[in-house]
């Protein structure tokens, strides 16, 4: 689906990627330490319907950012709701709590990573959730 090489322009078979099952969350990484990025990492995900954050509730210990392409993904970051739809920029700063859930259909996005994961370091780390910190119910379609 990638080429991996260590080249400038590397070829992403997106079609084949979306064709994949539809009801599984994927992850495909498009730039990471495995390919030569030290600074930066970004992958393609794509969120089933009634589907979200594998982690729920979450912190990073880097910045997070997402550029939707399809579909509407619902977020909670920080204790506020937001939709964001294709064209949207969302932004996770480092530490900041967050998930996302797409309850209306399936969302495709960019996610990018700054600096990107170190390893043997989880990638997220499990908050309480809103129920358990304000009685908030879980998100829900």
């Amino acid at each position: 689906m990638t080429d991996r090489r260590d080249t400038p322009v590397r070829h992403i078979d997106r079609d084949a990627f979306v064709a994949r099952a539809a009801d599984e969350r994927l992850s495909l990484p498009l730039l990471d330490r495995a390919t030569g990025a030290d600074r930066v990492s970004a992958s393609l995900i794509r969120t089933p319907t009634g589907g979200g954050s594998p982690e729920g509730l979450h912190t990073h210990a880097f910045e997070q950012i997402f550029y939707v392409l399809e579909g509407l993904m619902h977020l909670e970051i920080d204790e506020e709701r937001h939709v964001a739809g294709p064209g949207s920029l969302v932004v996770f700063p480092e530490g900041v709590p967050h998930r996302n859930w797409a309850p209306e259909g399936p969302t495709l996005h960019l996610s990018i990573n700054v600096p990107p994961p170190a390893e043997g370091v989880p990638v997220a780390v499990p908050v309480a959730a809103p129920v358990e910190r304000k009685g908030w119910l879980r998100p829900s379609s």
